[in-house]
């Protein structure tokens, strides 16, 4: 299988004559298919981001999460629960090949806080069950308010999500 240059991304890190050339690849694009649900996992994951921008100068010293604001890059925690929010808002607005009913059902429960478009959620007891896509991505849209669910286009509903982000920071991870 050949290296598909076409599904990559090139950033620049850095000033001057001192720039990063960073290819990263869009994973994003399969986080639905797998997301790691053990803490070790996760840790695992994380330490490459870590090690990477601990490598750009002037950003040894720092912690982590000042480096990761500064630079204005998510956990990658973060940003797989954000692209399962994505791939779910696809679903809803029919973007996908596969039709919303047959993985999720709508909620019988017509509580007036959040929107009108909140998901059932499925008792589980198999972790192969619990953390599958169409059940771990479903507390996250049922909290979500009714003007990000709302959103007409795939932008506007990113942009809304930046948005709830910045108010609830927390928002995006498990823990």
């Amino acid at each position: 299988m050949e290296f598909n240059t076409s599904k990559c991304t090139v950033l620049h890190i850095g000033s001057g004559n001192r720039q990063f050339p960073l290819v990263r690849p869009l994973v994003e694009y399969r986080t639905p298919a797998w997301s790691p649900h053990y803490n070790k996992d996760k840790v695992l994951l994380e330490k490459i981001q870590h090690r990477f921008t601990r490598m750009i100068p002037g950003f040894s010293q720092l912690d982590y999460m000042t480096r990761l604001k500064r630079l204005n890059l998510w956990t990658l925690e973060e940003r797989r629960n954000r692209a399962d929010l994505i791939e779910l808002f696809k679903l809803y607005k029919g973007l996908s090949g596969i039709k919303l009913e047959s993985m999720f059902e709508p909620s019988a429960n017509n509580r007036t806080r959040g929107h009108s478009l909140k998901l059932r959620k499925h008792r589980s007891h198999l972790d192969l069950r619990k953390y599958f896509f169409s059940e771990r991505v479903v507390n996250w849209w049922n909290d979500l308010d009714e003007d990000t669910v709302s959103a007409t286009t795939i932008n506007m509903f990113k942009s809304r999500l930046q948005r709830l982000r910045q108010i609830k920071i927390s928002f995006y991870t498990d823990t």
